[in-house]
């Protein structure tokens, strides 16, 4: 069984311009099939709209509240919302302008900066 606390994972910066906590994928856990990751963005901060070729991304708002956008539709996200990212849809999120935004981002297959494309 591998057990992850997220105090145990270096925060980074990723290409579309949130901070993340890789939580558990094939190199930290050996999660094979999907990655899963803290994401956080600043009040007012937003990732870079982009899309995956092949990952099928879940957002789930942990903390604060925003706007999400995939593939042209936009809709208010708040705690407890889930968000299906087909792949190859375009996407971004904001975070509100009053407090920052906090949400577990899933992958699968696992998240990769090749699979990555920028707007």
């Amino acid at each position: 069984m591998e057990v992850r606390n997220r105090e145990q994972a270096d925060a980074f910066t990723t290409l579309d311009g949130s901070t993340i906590r890789v939580l558990l994928d094939s190199a930290l856990g050996g999660a094979r099939e999907q990655s899963l990751a803290e994401a956080s963005l600043p009040a007012g901060g937003s990732t870079q709209r982009h899309y995956h070729a092949r990952t099928e991304e879940i957002y789930v708002v942990l903390e604060g509240s925003g706007e999400m956008e995939v593939d042209g539709d936009r809709r208010t996200v708040v705690v407890g919302d889930a968000v299906l990212i087909p792949p190859g849809a375009w996407h971004e999120i904001r975070a509100g302008f009053d407090r920052g935004l906090c949400f577990l981002c899933c992958c699968a297959p696992p998240y990769s900066d090749e699979d990555t494309f920028l707007e």
